[in-house]
């Protein structure tokens, strides 16, 4: 393999870490809003008792509208921090040696 190959293989298995963060961030707190929103339209007695507990975790969080916003956010905080452990986890792995 010549110098340009080995440089166009590293370049094509690095990860862009930002953008797995981001990913990871949308996929967590898009399914945590989804998730509340769905429970506090459904109403009910004990709406949400167990999804309620992430309040331990997520200060603020409730089965509520406003809540919903609260834990998208900070879900998205904790996806795009794994999603970027991945990404650079990854990269760390495939560097060349």
């Amino acid at each position: 393999m010549t110098q340009t190959d080995t440089e166009l293989q590293q370049a094509l298995l690095r990860l862009n870490a930002r953008a797995w963060g981001i990913a990871f961030g949308l996929l967590l707190g898009g399914g945590l809003f989804i998730a509340t929103v769905v429970l506090v339209m459904r109403g009910g007695e004990n709406v949400g008792q167990h999804l309620g507990l992430l309040r331990v975790f997520f200060p603020g969080y409730s089965i509520s509208y406003a809540g919903a916003i609260i834990g998208f956010i900070y879900a998205f905080v904790v996806g795009y921090a794994f999603g970027r452990l991945v990404g650079s986890a990854y990269n760390f792995l495939v560097r060349p040696r």
